[in-house]
């Protein structure tokens, strides 16, 4: 489906929601989660991953392609202008929970790589609004030694690799397949756009935000330094020895399983639900990790 944003443009909008349980009525969900894609992205096929695992967690899942991504409009891999990107973000989320009404009470934000940045300017335009927030490897800080030559050369880097293709083959053929992921060089506004973002984020944003956060940060993450995380005011950090920056999709099945189980455990407990072990995880959840195991053990021979 698409929603039509402030300056006519046609976005693509994508969700995921829990399915009934066997011989039960339909409840509404745990709560509502919002997606904020990397740069050069999307949500429908690169973020699908993330939509189906917190939908069979219990909870509805929405995303948006940013304009000049995935299936939106706009020049593919381009973005004029930061503030309006995370304008229609706001907008669309917003109407989203207002077609919920007052079913579910509770509503996250999940950013991952520049899509953390994005998550922390719209908890800036509504301080009150969000429940939580889920950063994978955000796009936060630039680091303090930095100069300012060298910082666009970085940014530069960083948006080349900013969707690294991932440990596994399968993940590089998936990414280099997807005719929805922006695969060449980066624009030049871009680059000043997402410059100017880190910027504000570092001078503005960093020290002032009140929202409970978890940030899950690969240790081996050559995008976005994990150090900077620790910035945030009263995160929960959770920091993954040797992993990468794609978090959620680029690491072998047994790594995305414990990355999603410390995301499931958090948004259930800021929900108000217990749901965290293993045993207490739906069946469906249990049978996609039996899945993951299959998968990987097939792989292997």
């Amino acid at each position: 489906e698409y929603a039509r944003n402030s300056r006519g443009m046609s976005l693509f909008a994508c969700r995921w929601l829990p399915g009934k349980k066997r011989n039960k009525d339909a409840r509404p969900p745990k709560a509502l989660v919002f997606l904020c894609h990397g740069y050069a992205v999307e949500c429908g096929v690169t973020m699908r991953g993330t939509g189906e695992r917190l939908a069979r967690a219990g909870y509805a899942v929405y995303g948006l392609d940013y304009e000049g991504h995935g299936r939106s409009d706009g020049l593919q891999g381009y973005v004029p202008d930061f503030e309006a990107l995370v304008q229609d973000c706001d907008d669309h989320f917003a109407s989203v929970v207002r077609s919920h009404g007052t079913t579910v009470r509770h509503r996250f934000l999940l950013g991952e790589s520049m899509g953390g940045a994005v998550a922390l300017l719209l908890h800036r335009a509504r301080p009150d609004f969000w429940t939580g927030a889920v950063l994978v490897a955000p796009m936060c800080k630039i680091a303090d030694d930095m100069r300012p030559h060298p910082v666009v050369v970085s940014i530069l880097r960083a948006m080349n690799s900013t969707y690294p293709p991932g440990r596994t083959q399968e993940k590089r053929d998936e990414i280099r397949g997807n005719p929805y992921c922006y695969k060449d060089k980066p624009r030049l506004k871009t680059a000043f756009e997402l410059l100017k973002v880190s910027l504000d984020v570092e001078a503005n944003i960093l020290h002032q935000v009140s929202l409970p956060f978890l940030i899950v940060h690969g240790g081996a993450d050559k995008v976005t330094d994990p150090s900077v995380s620790e910035l945030l005011y009263r995160p929960t950090l959770k920091l993954y020895p040797g992993m990468w920056h794609a978090l959620t999709s680029g690491e072998s099945p047994n790594n995305i399983w414990t990355v999603f189980q410390d995301i499931i455990a958090w948004l259930d407990h800021r929900s108000s639900h217990t749901t965290t072990s293993m045993e207490e995880l739906p069946e469906v959840e249990q049978k996609a990790r039996h899945d993951d195991q299959h998968q990987q053990q097939h792989g292997n021979k």
